[in-house]
C-alpha cells in the first residue's frame, strides 16, 4: 500500500463563511474603521456657548434695576439679547453647513455688503455717542462696522489666497500686499468718518495681524507702524479727532484730571472691579451695578459687572475662555489646508483677542476708553452676529481641513493585490 506525501495530500477548498463578519463596512473616507473623519470643534463651541450664557446673565444684570432703559421691564433686555443668540446661531449653523467652495464664492459679495452698510451709515445712519455708526431697521439697530471686521479678514485671505495660487505658491509679495491694504482701506476710510476710532483700531490691529500672518515681509510691517505713529500724531496736531476722544486719551493718561467728565468711566470701572474682591459679590448683588453708577454697563463696561459680581475668580473664568477661544482659533489656522482658511482663521484670532484686550484694558484702566464690545458678551446684536459667522467660519475651515484624509493613509489602508 503506497502512502502519500503530505506535500501531495488534497485538502477541501474552503468554503466561504456564511457567519456575518463582526467588523462593521468602512464607510467612504474612513479606512478600514481605524480613520474616522472629525466632527466639530467642540472645545471651540462649547467655550463660546460659555461666554455667550455668562453674557446673557450679565446683561440681565446690569440692565435689571435700570428703569431708564428697560421702560420698568427688568426682562426687556434680557429677551432681547435671547433673540440675538437664537439668531447668532442660526447664522453659525447656516456658515457651517455652507461647502467651502461657496464660502470663497460668497466672500466678495459678503465685503461688498459690508461696504454698503458702511456707506448706507454715512447717508442715512443715527448718532449714538458721538459716533454716525448705526442703521435703524424698526426695533432693531445694527452697526455695519462690527460685520465689516469680519469682512475685511475674508477679504484679505480671499484676495492672498487667490494671487498666491496663480503665482504658483511662490509667496506674498508687494502687490499682494498692496491689494490687501486696498481691500481693508475702504472700509477704514468710511469707518473714520463716522467716526468710530475704537472700531478702527480694532480693524487696524486686526489688518497688521493678517498681513504678518500671510507672509508680508519685514519692511512692511515695520513701514505700516511707523506710518501708523505718525498719522496719529498727525491727527491730533491737525485736530481731526473730536473734542470728547481727545479727552478720552487724556483721562486715561490721568484719570484724576476730570473725574466727572472724560475720567468719569474710568473711575466708576475701576471702582466697580475693586468692589468685586476675590469671590464677588454675587449676581445681582453688585453694589455699584444696581445703582448704575458705570454707564454703558451691560455694553462696553460688561467686563466690571463680571468683575464687581463674579469677582476675581469669575472675571478670570471668563478670561481663560477668551484665552480658549483664541488659541483653537489658532489652531485651526495652523490645521488648515488651504491658505484661505490659514490666514482667514489667524485674522479672526486677531481681531478677538485686540478686541478683548482693548475691552477689558479699559474697563482696569489700562487702555484709553473707544468703545468696543466685549466678543460674545456684551450686549448688541452686530457685535453677536459677526462673532457667530466668524465661528460658523472656523468650524468650516476645521471640518474642511480635518475631514480631509491623506492619500498615504488611506493606500497604507488598503488590502495588498493578490
Amino acid at each position: 500500500m503506497s502512502v502519500m506525501s503530505p506535500r501531495t495530500t488534497s485538502r477541501p477548498a474552503s468554503r466561504p463563511s456564511s457567519r456575518p463578519s463582526s467588523r462593521p463596512a468602512s464607510r467612504p473616507g474612513q479606512a478600514s474603521g481605524t480613520l474616522r473623519v472629525p466632527g466639530l470643534d467642540w472645545v471651540l463651541l462649547l467655550a463660546t456657548l460659555a461666554l455667550v450664557v455668562m453674557g446673557t446673565l450679565l446683561i440681565w444684570s446690569a440692565t435689571a434695576t435700570r428703569a431708564e432703559l428697560t421702560g420698568g421691564d427688568p426682562d426687556a433686555y434680557l429677551r432681547k439679547q435671547l433673540v440675538n443668540v437664537a439668531i447668532g446661531l442660526v447664522l453659525m449653523v447656516a456658515v457651517v453647513a455652507t461647502d467651502h467652495r461657496w464660502v470663497r464664492i460668497l466672500a466678495p459679495l459678503a465685503y461688498l455688503a459690508s461696504v454698503g452698510g458702511l456707506v448706507m451709515v454715512l447717508v442715512a445712519g443715527s448718532t449714538v455717542n458721538g459716533s454716525r455708526s448705526w442703521i435703524q431697521l424698526g426695533s432693531m439697530s445694527i452697526q455695519p462696522s462690527e460685520l465689516a471686521k469680519l469682512a475685511v479678514v475674508i477679504g484679505m485671505a480671499l484676495v492672498v489666497a487667490e494671487r498666491t495660487e496663480r503665482r504658483w505658491g511662490r509667496g506674498v509679495g508687494s502687490l499682494e500686499v498692496v491689494a490687501m491694504l486696498a481691500i481693508a482701506g475702504v472700509p477704514a476710510v468710511l469707518i473714520l468718518l463716522q467716526p468710530d476710532l475704537g472700531t478702527m483700531l480694532v480693524l487696524s490691529a486686526t489688518v497688521f495681524g493678517v498681513l504678518a500672518i500671510a507672509g508680508a515681509g519685514r519692511r512692511w510691517l515695520v513701514g505700516l507702524t511707523l506710518g501708523a505713529v505718525v498719522g496719529a500724531v498727525g491727527a491730533v496736531s491737525a485736530g481731526v479727532l473730536k473734542p470728547y476722544q481727545v479727552d478720552r486719551f487724556l483721562a486715561f493718561t490721568n484719570p484724576g484730571l476730570d473725574p466727572r467728565g472724560a475720567g468719569y468711566n474710568v473711575e466708576q470701572a475701576r471702582i466697580a472691579v475693586g468692589n468685586g474682591g476675590l469671590f464677588g459679590q454675587g449676581l445681582f448683588d453688585g453694589s455699584q451695578t444696581r445703582s448704575g453708577f458705570v454707564p454703558e454697563q451691560h455694553t462696553d463696561f460688561i467686563f466690571t459687572v463680571a468683575g464687581e459680581e463674579l469677582g476675581l475668580l469669575g472675571s478670570g473664568l471668563m478670561i481663560l475662555l477668551l484665552a480658549v477661544v483664541i488659541w483653537r482659533a489658532l489652531t485651526i489656522s495652523a490645521r488648515a489646508g488651504d491658505l484661505f482658511g490659514r490666514v482667514a482663521a489667524a485674522g479672526i484670532a486677531c481681531w478677538w483677542g485686540f478686541q478683548a484686550f482693548q475691552n477689558i484694558g479699559m474697563c482696569l484702566g489700562i487702555m484709553p476708553v473707544t468703545g468696543v464690545p466685549l466678543p460674545f458678551v456684551s450686549y448688541g446684536g452686530s457685535s453677536l452676529f459677526a462673532g457667530m459667522l466668524a465661528l460658523g467660519l472656523l468650524q468650516n475651515i476645521h471640518l474642511r481641513s480635518a475631514g480631509a484624509v491623506p492619500s498615504r493613509l488611506l493606500a497604507t489602508a488598503r488590502p495588498a493585490a493578490r
